[in-house]
């Protein structure tokens, strides 16, 4: 059996390809990158490292060439819903029979920005007729890490999404339940929302308070003066209202999605966020 993972240099593709590692020999996995020379040191491993440029579909029908299972991680960049089609259609035309993606939470009904193309991008999966699994990723604690950082060295720990709860859990945790997912023979389920213990802003500021010894406190702020703050610190003019956006999908609850199929697909409890902020903080 051949296993696949695109985006395989990437921050969650790589920590993907090295849990595999530890579950099947090398000369069964195999990857997809747009740099082939970024993943040099996997192919020293044994990994068989393939081109694979989303924005190029001629070069995914080529590099899911005799694959069995097939992991896709969204992209960030571009037209996301053609890319993923894209390798949708060359992971049919190749005879690829399984794929996991990685989705984020309640896609298909959610009002986070960010969920329409994941909601698409599963429904094209589903009308491929491959047999599939779609990973549902809440939030990594590590996408707080600038404000966490900037609140032990004293600033304001500001917080535009008032009462609302993020299911944070760590990347590697995401990472080591896309390995099982790909890995796994059976699933029992097509869909795992994938989310961590929801906390808000300020069970989250409490926890980095306990972690540094220092005392946090959240300031709350509305979404209009957070992207005045972002603007202020150096965020690209045009990447604002994006980030105002999903603050605000957050604020109103977008990712306040509770369930136990992490756990499930991990088969252990998930990693305490405390120990990734201790990590944070110490570095």
């Amino acid at each position: 059996m051949k296993l696949l993972v695109t985006g395989a240099t990437g921050q969650l593709g790589s920590l993907v390809v090295q849990h595999l590692l530890k579950k099947v020999p090398a000369e069964q996995i195999a990857v997809s990158v747009r740099d082939p020379q970024k993943a040099a040191h996997l192919k020293e491993t044994g990994v068989d490292v393939r081109h694979g440029d989303f924005t190029q579909p001629d070069t995914l029908k080529a590099a899911f060439q005799g694959i069995d299972r097939l992991l896709i991680i969204s992209t960030a960049d571009g037209d996301r819903v053609e890319q993923h089609t894209a390798a949708i259609q060359a992971a049919k035309a190749a005879g690829v029979s399984f794929i996991a993606y990685t989705s984020v939470v309640n896609a298909r009904e959610s009002q986070l920005v960010l969920a329409h193309d994941h909601a698409k991008t599963e429904e094209a999966i589903v009308a491929s007729g491959i047999p599939h699994v779609f990973l549902r990723n809440n939030w990594y604690v590590e996408n707080e890490k600038d404000t966490i950082l900037a609140a032990v060295s004293g600033a304001p720990f500001l917080s535009p999404i008032g009462d609302g709860k993020v299911g944070w859990a760590t990347r590697n945790d995401y990472a080591e339940a896309a390995a099982n997912a790909l890995t796994l023979s059976e699933h029992d389920k097509e869909t795992y929302e994938l989310s961590g213990p929801l906390r808000t802003h300020t069970e989250l500021a409490h926890i980095v308070s306990e972690v540094s010894g220092k005392e946090i406190k959240v300031e709350q702020i509305d979404v209009d003066t957070f992207g005045e703050f972002l603007a202020s610190n150096g965020v690209p003019k045009e990447a604002v209202p994006f980030v105002k956006a999903i603050q605000s999908g957050i604020r109103d609850g977008a990712l306040a999605v509770e369930s136990h199929d992490f756990e499930t697909l991990l088969a252990r409890p998930l990693t305490p966020i405390k120990e990734k902020i201790g990590e944070m903080i110490s570095k």
